[in-house]
C-alpha cells in the first residue's frame, strides 16, 4: 500500500462527507456503560511529538471545543489488535504468558522501527496524525504476528474488522454535531503537511484496553523491547 496516496484519498473522501454533514458521531465516548474491551499491541510517540500534536489540537479546539480530544497519555499507534474490543471479553481466562511468547517469537530479527509523523488526515468520524514507517520493519512484524497467532491455538481476532496497514494516531473524535465543518476542514488543511516529528520505537506495549484506549481503563500486561535494545 502507498500510504501517502491512502491518506490523501481518505482526506478527500472524508472531507466531502464532513462538508455535506454526512459524518459519523460516536455517542458512546462518554458513556460509562460502554464495556467494550480487548487486547492490543501498541506503541506511543515521544513527549516532543505529543507536544506538537497538542499544539495542533489547540487550534482545533478553537473551532470545535466540544469534540473528544485524546490526552497525551492515550495517543498511540496500533501495531495489532489481537482481540478486538467486545462487550463480553474479560481477562478471566486470558493466559498472558502464552500471548507474550507468541509476540516475543514474532519480534525475533525485526529491525529498528522508525515512524515519521507528517501531516493530518480525516475519517468520517475522526481526525488522525499521519504516520509513515521508515522501512518495512513494521509490516514485517505485523505479518509475523498474523502468521504466528493464526498457527497457534490461542483465541484471537486479528484482521476481523479490517487488515491494519497504516501507522496513524487518532487524536480527535466527533462526539457531537460539528459547529463549523468548513472551518474544521480549513484547520486540518493548514496542517496537512505539517512535520510533527520522528521517533524510533523503543518499547512495545501489550495492553487490555477499552475502545478508545483511555488510560483510566487500560491495564498494561507487558512491555516488550526489540532485540537490538
Amino acid at each position: 500500500m502507498n500510504l501517502s496516496e491512502h491518506y490523501t484519498e481518505l482526506f478527500k473522501t472524508s472531507s466531502e462527507l464532513i462538508l455535506s454533514e454526512n459524518y459519523i458521531i460516536d455517542p458512546k465516548i462518554c458513556h460509562v456503560s460502554d464495556k467494550r474491551f480487548g487486547v492490543t499491541l501498541l506503541v506511543r510517540p515521544n513527549a516532543e511529538i505529543k507536544a506538537n500534536i497538542q499544539a495542533f489540537m489547540k487550534e482545533l479546539k478553537k473551532t470545535e471545543p466540544d469534540q473528544y480530544y485524546y490526552p497525551n497519555a492515550d495517543i498511540h499507534i496500533t501495531i495489532m489488535s489481537i482481540i478486538s474490543c467486545a462487550e463480553d471479553f474479560t481477562l478471566e481466562n486470558f493466559s498472558t504468558s502464552d500471548y507474550i511468547k507468541i509476540i516475543e517469537k514474532s519480534l525475533v530479527d525485526v529491525n529498528e522501527i522508525g515512524i515519521d509523523y507528517v501531516g493530518v488526515t480525516l475519517s468520517p468520524s475522526a481526525i488522525m496524525i499521519q504516520g509513515f514507517p521508515s522501512d518495512d520493519s513494521l509490516n514485517i512484524l505485523r505479518d509475523k504476528l498474523r502468521d504466528n497467532f493464526k498457527n497457534s491455538s490461542l483465541t484471537q481476532s486479528i484482521d476481523s474488522r479490517y487488515s491494519i496497514s497504516t501507522a496513524h494516531s487518532t487524536v480527535m473524535r466527533f462526539q457531537k454535531k460539528l459547529d463549523n465543518p468548513k472551518k474544521l476542514i480549513e484547520v486540518v488543511e493548514k496542517f496537512r503537511n505539517h512535520n510533527f516529528g520522528k521517533f524510533t520505537v523503543e518499547k512495545i506495549e501489550l495492553v487490555y484496553n477499552d475502545w478508545y484506549q483511555r488510560e483510566r481503563n487500560t491495564l498494561n500486561l507487558c512491555d516488550l523491547y526489540l532485540k537490538f535494545f
